[in-house]
């Protein structure tokens, strides 16, 4: 360990301890090596511009991520151009009406195809085991809905236009309360309960568009169901979710006031920010760099499947659990820092190459969400940020793995430059063939999960998850990963319509091979790995190989055909 030296290092350290959790860094400290990952870094990159004025672009961070060597490219970039601060967002007076983001006109658009539909629903089930204070659990939930304008958003259109309207404060979130202590059958009740609530749609022009139940089991047992519309809510604002709600919980329960602190913007204010914020020459860069991205990408992978593709898209899913254990993540992590990628990276590589095998095809485009909360202004928000980038990767050449890694880090790191633009203005700008038996531009999806999942913490409570039945899919396959411990786990979700479970199976196990592959060797070509199992091997080359049958071999053809003319002289012999 070297403490940081002058001005620039200090400060770039305290940025680092703080988006990583330490108590200290030093010099030669290496980004990644200390716990950074994609996200973190679009946020450090974020809170440099805020902080000292300079605006990197990632592939620096990248390149330079040993603190010292960070910090002269910064120096070196503000001799160059001087202090460049991104504009504030600021809270305050707003035009009317209220607008939608981006990302919330896109659903607001898809909700029209089909108002009953639940595939953007973000159904929750905890378990609360101990004493529940029911009055204090209410005031929790009626304080978080007033406290964010986003749960209160509804979505009205005239001469089919949407704009936003806010609920009043004092609403309050919506809860039926159900009471299935001493029923025989309070298992098969629950999931019932679970699979109505995530099933019951959303009616977005009156809302609120956030419910829940509260289903009591005995005195000291409940589940909590709790369900929200995409179009208010996302995956990182589960984690704010969590933590208010256990800060006014545990303040209520005990007799106390509300300890949260007023939020300075709010996600309308977001909106309206984006809208001026994304626009003249900065879109016009984000719009080319797309357009010139995606053109000529190939409409739809081209995936074996086990039944046909219906005519219009079903979104009926169910999942198989992925699991990379410790020994091989610790591979993994070890080919990742001698190449200059993340975890994410290496297994998005290995990810393009398994569809690549089972499509036959060497262009890929895979579809990657991203938290976009790079701002610090809107950390603290719940509401709807994430956005989805689509990486294009190219197997063609007979790359080896380390060429690959190579391509799919440029891919990424290009992806996130341009990660400000919302996907649906990139559908817009690439025009893809339109069906509605798949969806445009990519039809499988790598979510890696940096966001842990809500965090409680309850005085007198126990909280665990508990089954929600909840099983739709939006894309053919999502695969969702990240890193638990020592080991890489999630899940690999499969639409029904078009996969059988063992199919899915077979894949994860290809998945798994190829890994276990690019860490035994870096300069193998990726096209060359074996995927098969033994067993697999040999049913595909030897037993459906194995044509010989028994048959009348002293007879000649013709007279095999006289003999079945014979048995059986009614039967079609030849269709045409």
């Amino acid at each position: 360990y070297e403490p940081p030296q002058g001005e620039i290092e200090t400060a770039l350290a305290r940025l680092w301890a703080e988006l990583l959790g330490l108590e200290r860094v030093g010099r030669h400290d290496h980004f990644f090596e200390l716990g950074g990952h994609s996200l973190l870094a679009v946020r450090l990159l974020s809170r440099l511009s805020q902080a000292l004025g300079v605006e990197l672009p990632l592939r620096t961070l990248f390149a330079k991520p040993v603190l010292a060597d960070l910090a002269a490219s910064i120096v070196e970039e503000l001799s160059r151009t001087g202090p460049q601060h991104l504009p504030a967002m600021v809270g305050g007076a707003r035009e009317a009406p209220l607008v939608l983001s981006f990302a919330q006109q896109r659903l607001w658009f898809l909700a029209q195809l089909d108002e009953t539909s639940t595939t953007y629903h973000m159904p929750l089930a905890w378990r609360l085991r101990g004493v529940l204070d029911r009055s204090a659990w209410q005031r929790s939930l009626d304080r978080v809905l007033a406290r964010h304008e986003a749960l209160r958003s509804i979505f009205v259109a005239s001469q089919g236009k949407p704009r936003v309207e806010v609920l009043p404060p004092d609403a309050g979130l919506p809860v039926i309360e159900h009471d299935l202590q001493g029923m025989p059958d309070a298992d098969e009740a629950l999931l019932d309960l679970c699979q109505e609530e995530a099933r019951t749609p959303f009616a977005l022009a009156r809302g609120p568009l956030i419910r829940g139940r509260l289903i009591r089991l005995s005195d000291e047992e409940h589940v909590f169901l709790l369900t929200q519309h995409h179009i208010v809510s996302d995956g990182w604002s589960l984690g704010v979710l969590g933590r208010e709600l256990s800060q006014l919980y545990r303040a209520f329960e005990a007799g106390q006031d509300d300890p949260l602190p007023p939020l300075a913007i709010q996600y309308p204010d977001y909106a309206a920010w984006q809208r001026r914020w994304l626009s003249g020459e900065r879109l016009s860069n984000q719009a080319q760099y797309w357009r010139n991205t995606l053109s000529g990408a190939p409409a739809r992978l081209a995936l074996p499947t086990d039944r046909p593709r219906p005519a219009q898209q079903s979104f009926a899913g169910a999942s198989v659990p992925v699991v990379i254990d410790a020994d091989l993540t610790r591979g993994l992590r070890r080919l990742s820092r001698q190449h200059g990628t993340t975890l994410f990276m290496t297994v998005l590589a290995a990810w393009a190459a398994v569809l690549s095998r089972l499509s036959g095809q060497d262009d890929i485009v895979i579809g990657v969400p991203t938290a976009n909360r790079g701002r610090r202004e809107i950390e603290e928000l719940i509401g709807f940020f994430v956005n989805t980038l689509a990486l294009r990767l190219d197997l063609s050449g007979e790359p080896s793995v380390a060429e690959l890694l190579e391509r799919t880090r440029r891919t990424a790191l290009a992806a996130q430059e341009h990660q400000d633009l919302p996907f649906e203005q990139v559908v817009e700008i690439v025009q893809p063939p339109r069906r509605l038996d798949h969806t445009p531009v990519f039809q499988v999806m790598l979510a890696w999960q940096n966001n842990a999942a809500p965090a409680f913490d309850l005085p007198g409570l126990s909280v665990e998850a508990a089954a929600d039945g909840f099983d739709q899919v939006k894309f053919d396959l999502e695969l969702n990963l990240g890193e638990h411990g020592e080991a890489i786990a999630g899940t690999l979700g499969y639409a029904t319509a078009l996969f059988d479970q063992a199919t899915i199976e077979r894949q994860r196990g290809y998945l798994l091979a190829l890994l276990r592959a690019m860490v035994a060797d870096a300069r193998q070509a990726v096209g060359r790995i074996g995927l098969l199992p033994a067993a697999e091997r040999a049913y595909l080359l030897e037993e459906l190989n194995r044509t010989a049958a028994a048959y009348p071999s002293e007879k000649c053809i013709h007279e095999l055909f006289e003999a079945q003319v014979a048995k059986a002289p009614e039967a079609v012999a030849v269709v045409c």
